[in-house]
Protein backbone atom coordinates (compact mmCIF):
# COMPACT_ATOMS: atom_id res chain seq x y z
CA UNK A 1 0.00 0.00 0.00
CA UNK A 2 2.45 2.63 1.10
CA UNK A 3 4.83 1.47 -2.41
CA UNK A 4 1.50 2.63 -4.37
CA UNK A 5 0.96 5.99 -2.53
CA UNK A 6 4.69 6.87 -3.00
CA UNK A 7 4.21 6.17 -7.21
CA UNK A 8 1.41 7.89 -6.91
CA UNK A 9 2.50 10.98 -4.93
CA UNK A 10 5.43 11.15 -7.76
CA UNK A 11 3.27 11.32 -10.40
CA UNK A 12 1.00 14.11 -9.20
CA UNK A 13 4.48 15.87 -8.65
CA UNK A 14 6.00 15.27 -12.12
CA UNK A 15 2.33 16.04 -13.77
CA UNK A 16 1.21 19.16 -11.36
CA UNK A 17 1.24 21.55 -14.03
CA UNK A 18 -1.71 19.42 -15.45
CA UNK A 19 -3.42 20.64 -12.41
CA UNK A 20 -2.57 24.12 -12.19
CA UNK A 21 -3.46 24.38 -15.79
CA UNK A 22 -6.80 22.88 -15.50
CA UNK A 23 -7.84 25.14 -12.63
CA UNK A 24 -6.46 28.43 -13.85
CA UNK A 25 -8.66 27.05 -17.18
CA UNK A 26 -11.76 26.18 -15.25
CA UNK A 27 -12.16 28.70 -12.14
CA UNK A 28 -11.34 32.32 -12.36
CA UNK A 29 -10.47 32.74 -8.72
CA UNK A 30 -7.33 30.98 -6.64
CA UNK A 31 -9.73 29.08 -4.00
CA UNK A 32 -11.92 27.54 -6.04
CA UNK A 33 -8.50 26.48 -7.91
CA UNK A 34 -7.59 25.23 -5.30
CA UNK A 35 -10.97 23.32 -4.32
CA UNK A 36 -11.07 22.22 -7.98
CA UNK A 37 -6.98 20.77 -7.39
CA UNK A 38 -7.63 19.02 -4.33
CA UNK A 39 -11.01 17.66 -6.10
CA UNK A 40 -8.95 16.48 -8.90
CA UNK A 41 -6.15 14.57 -6.89
CA UNK A 42 -9.05 13.02 -4.92
CA UNK A 43 -10.66 11.87 -8.22
CA UNK A 44 -7.25 10.76 -9.25
CA UNK A 45 -6.63 8.67 -6.15
CA UNK A 46 -9.74 7.12 -6.20
CA UNK A 47 -9.39 6.05 -9.57
CA UNK A 48 -5.22 5.52 -9.40
CA UNK A 49 -6.32 0.91 -9.06
CA UNK A 50 -8.09 1.27 -12.77
CA UNK A 51 -5.10 3.21 -14.01
CA UNK A 52 -3.66 -0.03 -16.19
CA UNK A 53 -0.59 1.82 -18.20
CA UNK A 54 -1.80 1.06 -21.50
CA UNK A 55 -1.32 4.73 -21.63
CA UNK A 56 0.61 7.51 -20.40
CA UNK A 57 0.15 8.59 -17.20
CA UNK A 58 -0.42 12.23 -18.04
CA UNK A 59 -2.91 10.98 -20.95
CA UNK A 60 -4.85 9.28 -18.15
CA UNK A 61 -4.24 12.09 -16.19
CA UNK A 62 -5.76 14.81 -18.82
CA UNK A 63 -9.05 12.24 -18.95
CA UNK A 64 -9.32 12.55 -15.30
CA UNK A 65 -8.72 15.57 -14.98
CA UNK A 66 -11.04 17.29 -17.29
CA UNK A 67 -13.75 15.46 -16.38
CA UNK A 68 -13.79 16.23 -12.72
CA UNK A 69 -13.50 19.32 -13.92
CA UNK A 70 -16.46 19.51 -16.08
CA UNK A 71 -18.26 17.53 -13.24
CA UNK A 72 -16.94 20.15 -10.79
CA UNK A 73 -17.84 23.56 -12.96
CA UNK A 74 -21.05 22.65 -13.36
CA UNK A 75 -21.35 22.15 -9.22
CA UNK A 76 -19.95 25.62 -9.09
CA UNK A 77 -21.95 27.09 -11.58
CA UNK A 78 -25.60 26.12 -9.92
CA UNK A 79 -23.64 27.98 -6.55
CA UNK A 80 -22.84 31.19 -8.72
CA UNK A 81 -22.29 32.50 -11.88
CA UNK A 82 -19.87 35.50 -11.64
CA UNK A 83 -17.18 36.49 -14.30
CA UNK A 84 -14.73 38.46 -11.87
CA UNK A 85 -11.20 39.51 -13.55
CA UNK A 86 -8.50 36.89 -12.74
CA UNK A 87 -6.45 37.64 -9.51
CA UNK A 88 -3.34 35.23 -10.37
CA UNK A 89 -1.70 35.95 -13.73
CA UNK A 90 1.34 33.65 -15.13
CA UNK A 91 4.42 35.40 -14.10
CA UNK A 92 6.07 36.99 -17.35
CA UNK A 93 9.31 37.90 -18.26
CA UNK A 94 10.18 41.61 -17.48
CA UNK A 95 11.12 42.66 -20.91
CA UNK A 96 7.72 43.62 -21.82
CA UNK A 97 5.95 42.02 -19.32
CA UNK A 98 3.01 44.89 -19.00
CA UNK A 99 2.44 44.06 -22.71
CA UNK A 100 2.90 40.25 -21.87
CA UNK A 101 0.22 40.98 -19.12
CA UNK A 102 -2.10 42.83 -20.54
CA UNK A 103 -2.29 39.90 -23.39
CA UNK A 104 -2.15 36.91 -20.64
CA UNK A 105 -5.41 38.83 -18.94
CA UNK A 106 -7.61 38.59 -21.63
CA UNK A 107 -6.67 35.29 -22.78
CA UNK A 108 -7.78 34.46 -19.91
CA UNK A 109 -10.60 36.34 -19.22
CA UNK A 110 -11.59 35.41 -22.96
CA UNK A 111 -11.10 31.93 -21.66
CA UNK A 112 -13.69 32.34 -19.30
CA UNK A 113 -15.97 32.83 -21.86
CA UNK A 114 -15.79 29.35 -23.02
CA UNK A 115 -18.17 26.89 -22.53
CA UNK A 116 -16.72 23.94 -20.49
CA UNK A 117 -16.01 22.06 -24.31
CA UNK A 118 -14.65 24.82 -25.66
CA UNK A 119 -12.07 25.00 -22.56
CA UNK A 120 -11.25 21.82 -22.31
CA UNK A 121 -10.21 21.69 -26.27
CA UNK A 122 -8.07 25.32 -25.68
CA UNK A 123 -5.99 23.50 -22.72
CA UNK A 124 -5.43 19.98 -24.26
CA UNK A 125 -4.34 22.39 -27.91
CA UNK A 126 -1.98 24.49 -25.51
CA UNK A 127 -0.80 21.43 -24.00
CA UNK A 128 0.71 20.42 -27.51
CA UNK A 129 -1.94 17.63 -28.33
CA UNK A 130 -2.45 16.55 -31.68
CA UNK A 131 -5.81 16.45 -33.06
CA UNK A 132 -6.31 13.04 -32.88
CA UNK A 133 -4.89 12.96 -28.98
CA UNK A 134 -7.74 15.66 -28.20
CA UNK A 135 -10.25 13.93 -29.85
CA UNK A 136 -9.28 10.92 -28.03
CA UNK A 137 -9.09 12.92 -24.65
CA UNK A 138 -12.57 13.84 -25.31
CA UNK A 139 -13.88 10.94 -26.87
CA UNK A 140 -14.85 12.78 -30.46
CA UNK A 141 -13.38 12.23 -33.58
CA UNK A 142 -10.03 13.36 -35.34
CA UNK A 143 -12.27 15.96 -37.64
CA UNK A 144 -14.24 16.75 -35.01
CA UNK A 145 -11.68 17.74 -32.95
CA UNK A 146 -9.88 20.01 -35.57
CA UNK A 147 -13.08 21.92 -36.05
CA UNK A 148 -13.99 22.38 -32.88
CA UNK A 149 -10.80 23.93 -32.36
CA UNK A 150 -10.72 26.11 -35.28
CA UNK A 151 -13.92 27.38 -34.25
CA UNK A 152 -13.00 27.69 -31.28
CA UNK A 153 -9.98 29.81 -31.29
CA UNK A 154 -12.15 32.33 -33.25
CA UNK A 155 -14.23 32.59 -30.67
CA UNK A 156 -11.05 33.75 -28.16
CA UNK A 157 -10.02 36.44 -30.89
CA UNK A 158 -13.88 37.70 -31.51
CA UNK A 159 -14.06 38.32 -27.43
CA UNK A 160 -10.71 39.39 -27.43
CA UNK A 161 -11.56 42.03 -30.02
CA UNK A 162 -14.52 42.84 -28.23
CA UNK A 163 -12.65 44.19 -25.00
CA UNK A 164 -10.74 46.05 -27.14
CA UNK A 165 -7.53 44.63 -27.90
CA UNK A 166 -6.33 44.28 -32.05
CA UNK A 167 -4.28 41.21 -33.12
Amino acid sequence: MEAKQTLFLELIDQHKGILHKIAKMYMDNSEDQNDLIQEIVLQLWKSFDRFEGNAQFSTWMYRVSLNTALTFFKKEKKKTDRHTFLENIDQVDEVDSGEKETQLELFYKAVHELNKVEKALIFLFLEGQSHKEIGSNLGISEGNARVKLNRTKEKIQIIIKKYGYEF
